[in-house]
């Protein structure tokens, strides 16, 4: 079988914008903030919010989450969005940790 020019560029652009895709979908996967990372474990950080440890955060209010704190760096409707706390690191909007704050 032989390949033209044309279809040969059709398959490397096509190829090309699948991994850049794949890669960026990759790219925010991993800059989550872990529940095991030092910074989180300081301020009890969880993913879900109904795991809280309410012995040991008693300030715990189950209407609080990542997504209705006043650090939170996205929409309250972000599955994942950033933290003035974490940098770089995204947190879950479900998520809450100790420091947070509605003001």
């Amino acid at each position: 079988m032989k390949t033209s020019r044309r279809h040969f560029l059709q398959l490397s652009v096509g190829v090309g914008s699948s991994l850049a895709l794949g890669g960026t979908a990759f790219a925010q996967s991993s800059n989550r903030l872990s529940e095991t990372d030092p910074k989180a474990q300081a301020v009890g950080y969880r993913e879900d919010a109904s795991k809280v440890d309410k012995a040991k955060f008693p300030s715990y209010d189950a209407t609080q989450t990542c997504a209705s704190c006043s650090l939170f760096q996205g929409k309250t409707t972000d599955a994942y969005g950033g933290c003035t706390l974490f940098g770089e690191l995204q947190v879950a909007g479900r998520g809450w940790c100790s420091a947070y704050s509605n003001i």
